[in-house]
Protein backbone atom coordinates (compact mmCIF):
# COMPACT_ATOMS: atom_id res chain seq x y z
CA UNK A 1 0.00 0.00 0.00
CA UNK A 2 1.16 3.40 -1.03
CA UNK A 3 1.53 6.80 0.94
CA UNK A 4 -1.65 8.61 1.11
CA UNK A 5 -1.50 12.68 0.62
CA UNK A 6 -3.46 14.71 1.71
CA UNK A 7 -5.50 16.80 -1.35
CA UNK A 8 -5.99 20.42 -0.34
CA UNK A 9 -7.58 21.29 -2.94
CA UNK A 10 -10.47 19.04 -2.00
CA UNK A 11 -11.41 21.06 1.27
CA UNK A 12 -12.30 24.94 2.24
CA UNK A 13 -11.68 27.14 5.22
CA UNK A 14 -14.71 27.17 7.59
CA UNK A 15 -15.66 28.52 10.88
CA UNK A 16 -16.58 25.86 13.01
CA UNK A 17 -20.44 26.36 12.68
CA UNK A 18 -20.09 26.28 9.22
CA UNK A 19 -18.23 22.80 9.74
CA UNK A 20 -20.80 21.39 12.19
CA UNK A 21 -23.89 22.11 10.13
CA UNK A 22 -23.67 18.57 8.28
CA UNK A 23 -27.77 18.57 8.20
CA UNK A 24 -28.20 20.83 5.20
CA UNK A 25 -26.09 18.66 3.09
CA UNK A 26 -27.54 15.12 3.72
CA UNK A 27 -31.39 16.56 3.94
CA UNK A 28 -30.39 17.11 -0.01
CA UNK A 29 -30.09 13.31 -0.26
CA UNK A 30 -32.20 10.65 -1.09
CA UNK A 31 -32.84 8.10 2.04
CA UNK A 32 -31.20 6.06 -0.30
CA UNK A 33 -28.36 7.91 -0.47
CA UNK A 34 -28.14 8.32 3.53
CA UNK A 35 -28.26 4.84 3.66
CA UNK A 36 -25.27 3.82 1.17
CA UNK A 37 -23.50 6.72 3.33
CA UNK A 38 -24.53 4.93 6.50
CA UNK A 39 -23.40 1.45 5.36
CA UNK A 40 -19.99 2.99 4.04
CA UNK A 41 -19.26 4.50 8.01
CA UNK A 42 -20.63 1.18 9.49
CA UNK A 43 -17.97 -0.78 7.71
CA UNK A 44 -15.44 1.85 8.50
CA UNK A 45 -16.49 1.88 12.36
CA UNK A 46 -16.51 -2.02 12.22
CA UNK A 47 -13.84 -2.64 9.94
CA UNK A 48 -15.38 -5.07 7.44
CA UNK A 49 -15.32 -4.71 3.79
CA UNK A 50 -18.62 -2.73 2.56
CA UNK A 51 -19.24 -4.85 -0.43
CA UNK A 52 -19.40 -8.27 2.16
CA UNK A 53 -20.92 -7.51 5.52
CA UNK A 54 -20.69 -9.96 7.86
CA UNK A 55 -23.73 -12.04 8.75
CA UNK A 56 -25.08 -11.84 11.96
CA UNK A 57 -25.70 -14.34 14.22
CA UNK A 58 -29.11 -15.28 14.91
CA UNK A 59 -27.74 -17.87 17.92
CA UNK A 60 -27.11 -14.95 20.34
CA UNK A 61 -30.57 -13.77 20.12
CA UNK A 62 -33.64 -15.02 21.81
CA UNK A 63 -36.95 -14.17 21.61
CA UNK A 64 -39.07 -13.49 25.01
CA UNK A 65 -43.24 -13.12 25.50
CA UNK A 66 -44.17 -10.61 28.51
CA UNK A 67 -46.31 -12.57 30.78
CA UNK A 68 -49.16 -10.91 31.83
CA UNK A 69 -50.70 -10.95 35.50
CA UNK A 70 -54.88 -11.13 34.90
Amino acid sequence: MGIFKLDRTAFKPQTTLEAANHSDYYKKMTWQERLSVTAYLNSVAFQYNADNPPRINRNQFAVKTLSHNG
